[in-house]
């Protein structure tokens, strides 16, 4: 999952990124709504953490702006003033949730599981696609009910891939999520740690098909019905 922070307080900025970070999440930080506004046109972000008094560009109209261009990327307001019409206007405007400053930050970790949630498709804080299951509470992943230990890339590979599964996925896609501002991952890579999650999770009725040149898809093998003896026998004679 990668989040966007657009918060000029450096020191809270600051906190929220070594925060999520040690999650495992891949966050990246601006200061001003301008580099905000930027930022969201030009990489793809699984959420974005907006503060409302952005210097240059407000965060209202940083929203404004995301939402007019049809994006649906969850966003979580934040607003020094514990304001109903801040927050009526920041709803409209198309947020998903929002928080009064100061804040604890324990409860910020819990409302961007929740939005992790809503964006991969329910309330649900567990992820299931056949024998495979992912707590996205706990970030903890098993296989008919068998922990599957997972490094933080591999994670959040598993994570792009469940949050599409039955869908293509592209490497440059795949890229987009895993990686920060500055941190050089090739497609090669993205092959490296689809074979490694492919080794831990292929155990099963799951498998990471590859697309030839396009990407990847989570699927989920279907048995073939056994045909039952009792409907492959010949029709017994009347009596």
């Amino acid at each position: 999952m990668r989040i966007l922070i657009a918060e000029d307080d450096r020191v809270l900025a600051d906190g929220l990124l070594r925060s999520l970070r040690a999650l495992g999440y891949a966050v990246d930080q601006v200061a001003d709504g301008n580099s905000a506004d930027a930022a969201l046109q030009s990489s793809e972000f699984d959420l974005l953490i907006l503060d409302l008094g952005l210097p240059r560009l407000s965060g209202f109209e940083v929203l404004r702006k995301l939402r007019a261009r049809g994006a649906t990327v969850p966003v979580l307001i934040l607003t020094a003033a514990d304001s109903v019409e801040d927050k009526v206007r920041g709803l409209d405007l198309g947020a998903d949730d929002y928080m009064a400053k100061p804040f604890a930050l324990q409860e910020l970790e819990a409302r961007v599981r929740a939005l992790s949630r809503r964006g991969m498709g329910g309330a649900s804080a567990v992820i299931q696609h056949g024998p495979l299951h992912y707590d996205i509470t706990g970030r903890v992943v098993t296989l008919d009910g068998h922990v599957v230990e997972l490094s933080a890339r591999e994670l959040t590979l598993l994570e792009v891939l469940l949050q599409r599964a039955g869908r293509l996925v592209s490497k440059d896609q795949l890229v987009e999520h895993l990686c920060v501002w500055g941190e050089e991952v090739s497609t090669n890579a993205i092959e490296v740690y689809v074979h490694r999650l492919r080794k831990k999770i292929e155990v099963g009725p799951v498998r990471i098909a590859t697309v030839r040149g396009l990407g990847y898809c989570l699927e989920k093998i279907v048995p073939v019905a056994a045909t039952s003896a009792e409907s492959a026998a010949p029709p017994r004679a009347d009596a």
